[in-house]
């Protein structure tokens, strides 16, 4: 019964409540998320995010249909927040933000996601296809925000 992490850590020259704006926005999710995933959010617009805020998404993962609802289990703007996998295809999924200002008048973004694969332990036999899906998803997701902000 392992728990996995991923983490990633991006450096970008805008401020702390710029960038934390920009993910507190849940529609940007769409934009940073790969196109091929089909990723939708399907709680009607606006969302106003807090904690408690439930968030109900459709997908599709090698042509597979997966809906996914996360819950804001943690708020703290500008500096973090969580989302919790409530319904999801993994036993367990919690996803750390964190923004810190950096020297320059910048901001470091940290994900970081704690995952539990269903199934266990037979699932951690997949665990090898399954990280190599994520770093493929948030290394597109690094390089959409970046490109994305940076303009």
């Amino acid at each position: 019964m392992a728990e996995h992490t991923l983490t990633r850590t991006l450096q970008l020259a805008l401020p702390i409540d710029e960038t934390f704006r920009f993910f507190a926005d849940a529609g940007n999710l769409e934009r940073i998320t790969p196109p091929e995933l089909h990723f939708r959010i399907t709680t009607p617009h606006p969302i106003e995010i807090s904690k408690g805020t439930l968030i109900d998404y459709n997908l599709k993962l090698r042509g597979i249909p997966i809906t996914w609802k996360t819950e804001i289990s943690r708020w703290d703007p500008p500096y973090a927040f969580v989302d919790q996998a409530l319904k999801s295809p993994y036993k367990q999924w919690i996803h750390l933000h964190t923004f810190e200002e950096t020297s320059n008048v910048g901001t470091e973004i940290t994900d970081e996601v704690r995952y539990r694969l269903p199934i266990e332990p037979f699932g951690d036999l997949m665990h090898w296809y399954v990280r190599k899906e994520l770093d493929y998803i948030f290394d597109y997701r690094q390089k959409a925000v970046t490109e994305i902000l940076s303009r």
